[in-house]
């Protein structure tokens, strides 16, 4: 008669499953996923409010819809209002803040985007690009870093005043959120605070191609363009160029900064700039670089404060 195995065969797939499933548990957490066309909806509801200057009732409703938003993601949502001197007289500018994996206490990474657009008083500028898909962006950004919170905090910064109230671009008519941001910091003693700053602006564009900003902190950008580089994205150019924008202020203050903008579009400060010229694409593009960059990101900070 010949013996039975099933007993054994039992055991050795209950062993099996058991350590599948430990195995399982000691795993690394999943890496957060950036979706293009999430963030390019974020972008369509934003631009549907309108032109959104700093001040207008356009604005404050987009503040709402980040604030429902990053809400609904079990975020706190904090508002930094103060009002600025503005060549149109004093206008009251709201920066909105998030933190994600830490409190604002804790030595942090900031992305940051601005969320306003240009005044024009005779044409309707609706800011696809230039406004709205940072805002976009942003808010896309935290869904994917709540699903997998970082090691170490990131603040997500939607700035007010980036534009100029003037049409020409003369300090200080312009970055009023940025500048006051990094005034508050120093005041208040929390500027050691901040390890670096990634800024995003202009990077829906359906040519979306980002130089290199000159006056970025080289390691930093280089972390990025190397990612870019081995991901294959060729959105991501070898060219350098200088660009005055929000994160000059945080460079002055000795905070490291990086400007990921794309400049090189046709359609920035006219009616043209609508929501036909974006694309989920170089949204997917930006968030899968960003999110790719963020553990070398993450080592260099971590790095620095031992």
């Amino acid at each position: 008669m010949q013996r039975s195995t099933r007993p054994a065969a039992a055991l050795a797939l209950l062993s099996l499953l058991l350590g599948a499933c430990l195995g399982a548990a000691h795993q690394a957490p999943a890496a957060p996923r950036f979706d293009g066309q999430r963030a390019l909806e974020h972008t369509r509801s934003v631009v549907a409010l309108g032109p959104r200057p700093a001040g207008s009732p356009a604005l404050a409703r987009t503040r709402d819809y980040i604030r429902k938003e990053l809400a609904a993601l079990g975020l706190t949502v904090k508002e930094q209002a103060f009002e600025a001197t503005t060549p149109a007289g004093k206008v009251r500018m709201v920066n909105v803040r998030a933190m994600i994996g830490g409190p604002d206490t804790a030595r942090r990474l900031i992305v940051a985007g601005h969320y306003d657009t240009k005044l024009f008083k005779d044409v309707s500028f609706v800011g696809a690009n230039d406004g709205g898909s940072s805002t976009g962006f942003l808010i896309e950004l935290a869904r994917a870093l709540k699903q997998s919170p970082p090691s170490i905090p990131v603040e997500l910064l939607f700035l007010d005043g980036e534009e100029a109230v003037r049409l020409e671009w003369l300090d200080p008519d312009n970055r009023y959120g940025s500048r006051y941001y990094v005034e508050s910091a120093k005041k208040d003693g929390t500027l050691q605070q901040i390890a670096a700053l990634v800024l995003v602006d202009m990077i829906g564009d359906k040519d979306l191609g980002m130089k290199r900003e000159s006056q970025s902190t080289p390691w930093l950008t280089s972390v990025i363009w190397d990612t870019a580089a081995r991901l294959g994205r060729k959105e991501f150019l070898a060219e350098e160029t200088p660009i005055e924008d929000d994160h000059i202020p945080f460079l002055e203050a000795g905070v490291a900064a990086v400007d990921l903008i794309d400049l090189d579009y046709q359609p920035w400060h006219t009616p043209q700039d609508t929501m036909d010229k974006v694309s989920a694409k170089s949204f997917q593009s930006v968030g899968d670089v960003l999110l790719a960059a963020l553990p070398a990101i993450e080592k260099r900070i971590s790095s620095q404060a031992r």
